[in-house]
């Protein structure tokens, strides 16, 4: 894994529309590896904290012929517990 010094950037939150929204810096944007057109995953954590990060969606033709349910299983685990199988990952 890279290590990358703290750095802290700052933008301003504007009108779009009827909408509210910001832009990201070319660096962040470099760092995460996101792209124009794609999806962004934010994860909401109990401290305030939100976790941005580039949604990579799973490929489901590599899924066909498992039951309908045990996909959905999986979903619900990631879902609930992405955060702890990375940090897991990472040890």
């Amino acid at each position: 894994m890279m290590t990358v010094a703290v750095k802290e950037m700052e933008r301003k939150v504007t009108r779009i529309g009827n909408s509210l929204g910001l832009t990201l810096p070319q660096e962040v944007l470099k760092h995460a590896n996101i792209k124009q057109g794609d999806e962004i995953k934010f994860n909401l954590e109990e401290d305030g904290t939100v976790i941005i990060k580039k949604h990579n969606p799973i490929n489901v033709e590599v899924l066909e012929g498992i039951d309908q349910e045990f996909i959905e299983g999986l979903k619900d685990l990631f879902d609930n517990y992405d955060q702890t199988l990375e940090n897991l990952a990472d040890r």
